[in-house]
């Protein structure tokens, strides 16, 4: 429970809550059940074990954790298929983990080629630099993109050597420290046999079979929050109304269908299935939802509320478009509007809002910094925002990527992440603590008539939809939906064919595809994300019986551009830039 306010003249305490999101796409393909990119497993054995781990050791600290539930089940899958390969031989259906498992490395030029460059894909200064072995076989690497003819010249265990180094830097530090098969192979260094990486392949079936039990665990003993976000991370408000996106951008252009069919339908289906699957995993429904994005509307609370979530959450310009409509903004540099709940008029869910300084300063700012000194700042400011007066229902919400910046930071993030919740939790004028929680605390939220649509990335949904490249993946989604309508109504699908038909269109309509549109995006990951998006589209023409289009065949868009994290996060604000 979130502390009331203090007796004998003692300031309450600041609420502050630390809620991480955890998501990745489909990278599976629903026919032939073969992932297309590793990111899913790969953040699993590094990021959600290291974060189960730090909050394992810090009793104090409380968070939520939020998942797209989609990713809940590509985890479950990793586990068994680990487990079925090392107990019976069964195939791994993703070859990157698949080449740490075979006994022998690729044959062909080709199939080495594309081996040797997967095992490039890790951040240069903290997951290769630190470990001279694996420098140097990166550097080998490089030398071969220029020589291919030399791959037909390299060992066996070269490239033995080269992924069991890759999988070894892509452990999460916790489990680098605490495991010792780990720390002998690191010793080791070179000349890993079948025997050595059928050793790290068990640890990593270990940590994929153990991360989710670990948080259910954890929220069963109420030292963390739970919550989720709709099924494959579609962006609610424009489901339901594309025209939501001028809300907040007026002038914005928009595909050339206004709207998207069965919309309303489509977002029920999302929170359903994503409910349900969560349920499966955890034991218990969500109380809150992190929605897709930040993606908030009216419209969107509203079927949240319908739906019993008690609480969700978006961006601070969100709610500063909202009560800037309202005429309700307060101007003043205690932001007070910022940091408490609201509730949407014809709903009963409670809305929090992202403090996007604090949030932004964690994935952008700190990571070069001494740990001491950036808990120091952080902490700084949560007793500045303190020293303004705490109020009955005063709530800092700091809500980010929980995956994708730890990367940047020394040993994955170990001793900020450590220091964080060390500082936080034993801090006397600030309470770790849970939306749910604050949601009893605070029974009666500030009123809202209504929110201005938008998302976390600048309150708008301009990295979604709205120039050419963004347009044309929704059209190219809604020219998909129709004719999946029509087979429906004329009943060309039914039964299991039907449901996958279903399943394949939810992934098809996740945010992270139209993200990477733009020529904003690094090319690299710009051409994977939309290869795949094209492939998930052409796979539900092939769940309909229809000829694939050829447009499907073709490049939809290309990138070029260096941004921060590469790509892999925004800011909140564009005045954080």
């Amino acid at each position: 429970m979130c502390a009331e306010r203090a007796r004998g003249g003692k300031p309450a305490p600041l609420r502050v809550v630390l809620c991480w999101h955890m998501h990745q796409p489909q990278y599976r393909d629903v026919q032939a059940r073969r992932y297309a990119l590793p990111w899913t497993y790969l953040h699993a054995i590094k990021d959600y074990v290291d974060m189960v781990a730090h909050l394992e050791a810090a009793p104090g600290a409380r968070v939520v954790v939020n998942f797209a539930p989609v990713l809940l089940e590509q985890i479950d899958d990793y586990a068994r298929q680990v487990h079925d390969n090392l107990d019976h031989g069964a195939e791994i259906r993703d070859p990157l983990l698949a080449a740490l498992a075979a006994e022998t490395p690729p044959a062909g030029e080709a199939e080495r080629l594309q081996l040797a460059e997967a095992c490039l894909k890790a951040n240069q200064k903290h997951l290769i630099e630190p470990y001279p072995d694996y420098r140097m076989l990166t550097q080998m690497v490089h030398w071969l993109r220029e020589h291919p003819a030399g791959l037909a010249y390299q060992s066996e265990g070269f490239f033995a050597d080269l992924v069991t180094w890759y999988h070894l830097a892509w452990l999460g530090e916790t489990v680098r420290r605490e495991d010792g098969r780990v720390r002998a192979l690191m010793e080791k260094g070179r000349g890993f046999d079948l025997h050595d990486r059928r050793t790290l392949l068990t640890v990593i079936g270990e940590i994929l079979a153990s991360v989710l039990p670990r948080y259910r665990k954890l929220a069963e003993a109420g030292r963390v929050e739970l919550a989720f976000s709709p099924y494959a991370h579609p962006i609610v408000p424009l489901l339901l109304d594309l025209r939501a996106a001028r809300e907040s951008l007026p002038e914005a252009p928009l595909p050339a269908a206004k709207a998207y069919p069965g919309g309303e339908e489509r977002v029920r289906w999302h929170l359903d299935r994503g409910m349900a699957v969560f349920e499966r995993y955890f034991g218990r429904k969500p109380l809150g939802c992190w929605p897709s994005e930040g993606g908030l509307s009216t419209a969107t609370v509203r079927l949240l509320s319908e739906h019993g979530i008690r609480w969700t959450a978006s961006g601070e310009t969100v709610l500063a478009n909202s009560l800037r409509e309202a005429g309700a903004l307060e101007e003043g540099e205690d932001r007070r509007w910022l940091h408490r709940p609201y509730r949407v008029e014809k709903s009963d869910t409670a809305c929090f809002f992202r403090d996007d300084g604090l949030s932004d300063a964690i994935g952008f700012k700190y990571a070069d910094w001494h740990a001491d000194d950036a808990v120091g700042e952080f902490v700084h400011h949560l007793e500045t925002i303190a020293a303004r007066g705490v109020e009955p229902d005063t709530v800092v919400s700091v809500i980010l990527d929980g995956e994708n910046a730890w990367e940047y930071y020394p040993a994955n993030g170990y001793h900020f992440l450590t220091a964080l919740y060390a500082r936080l939790s034993d801090h006397p004028l600030i309470e770790m603590t849970t939306f749910a929680d604050c949601v009893q605390a605070i029974p009666a939220p500030r009123a809202l008539s209504r929110l201005v649509a938008g998302s976390w990335v600048y309150g708008t949904f301009s990295t979604w939809i709205g120039d050419k490249d963004k347009n044309r993946g929704w059209e190219l989604l809604i020219e998909a939906k129709q004719h999946l309508d029509t087979a429906i109504r004329a009943g060309r699908l039914g039964g299991e064919r039907l449901q996958q038909a279903l399943e394949q269109l939810a992934i098809c309509e996740g945010s992270d595809w139209c993200w990477w549109f733009g020529d904003y995006n690094p090319a690299v990951a710009v051409s994977d994300f939309e290869r795949l998006y094209r492939h998930h589209l052409a796979v539900l023409y092939e769940l309909m019986g229809e000829p694939v289009p050829e447009v499907l065949s073709r490049v939809l868009t290309h990138g070029g551009g260096h941004p921060a994290a590469g790509g892999t996060m925004r800011r909140g604000s564009e005045g954080h830039q």
